[in-house]
């Protein structure tokens, strides 16, 4: 009988959001009272993974004062310059301990308000899909393309998703694509992209529109709707 992978979690956590026009890191924010971090971390504790690894911006000021109460283990690690070399150094820190089919969920430490069902279903798919699964939304808008003068094309939307994250691989496939994307400059924006470029077809699994990343200032009064919605429902932990 095949054990199940053990989980691991990486949570790029190192960016500055300068979007948001605040002098503090939008993952320090406070939301509903607490840091955007603290609840992101508290989400992602009930996968009951090995370990969570936080990549964060060198000599973090922040991070000592963060206030967390998790069974998980936490491990802390350096970010890079780019989102794929901040994941490359957590899977470097996770190396002692995890294998190569192990599972990693890699997960922005601006999303908060991921639902716990989701991260099950999430975990639930990852299992049969070599490689990897992603949470996602169909397009629900009218898409345009545009120029300078104006539209250039109205783009059909019926295959088209929006990545979320989490997204979930196993450890060797994960830090074999994005160390062939870091050697070779190519532009990925996200994990999937990185096992695209290697040939792979990651598997959508849908998401809920809660799930949203903080990027503005309206974003974040959102996420207060969204946490406060998803209590009264029992749709957070």
């Amino acid at each position: 009988m095949t054990s199940s992978p053990r989980v691991f979690v990486i949570v790029p956590a190192a960016g500055r959001g300068l979007r948001l026009g605040s002098p503090q890191p939008k993952q320090y924010l406070p939301l509903a009272g607490v840091p955007v971090l603290a609840h992101t971390l508290r989400r992602l504790d009930d996968l009951g993974a090995r370990a969570i690894a936080v990549g964060l911006a060198a000599e973090d000021p922040y991070w000592p004062e963060l206030r967390l109460s998790l069974t998980t283990p936490l491990l802390t690690f350096t970010g890079g310059a780019e989102r794929a070399l901040t994941v490359l150094n957590g899977l470097a820190t996770l190396t002692d301990q995890a294998a190569e089919d192990d599972l990693v969920f890699v997960h922005d430490a601006a999303r908060p308000c991921v639902r716990g069902s989701d991260l099950r279903r999430l975990y639930e798919a990852a299992l049969d899909a070599p490689d990897g699964a992603l949470l996602a939304r169909p397009v629900a808008d009218t898409v345009k393309r545009g120029g300078a003068e104006g539209i250039t094309a109205t783009i059909d939307r019926r295959d088209l998703w929006l990545a979320q994250t989490p997204q979930v691989f196993r450890f060797g496939r994960l830090q074999a694509a994005l160390a062939s994307a870091v050697a070779a400059q190519a532009l990925v924006t996200d994990e999937a992209s990185a096992i695209e470029r290697m040939g792979g077809r990651p598997r959508l699994v849908a998401g809920h529109q809660d799930n949203i990343k903080i990027t503005t200032p309206e974003d974040l009064v959102l996420a207060e709707i969204y946490l406060a919605w998803q209590k009264s429902q029992q749709e957070g932990r």
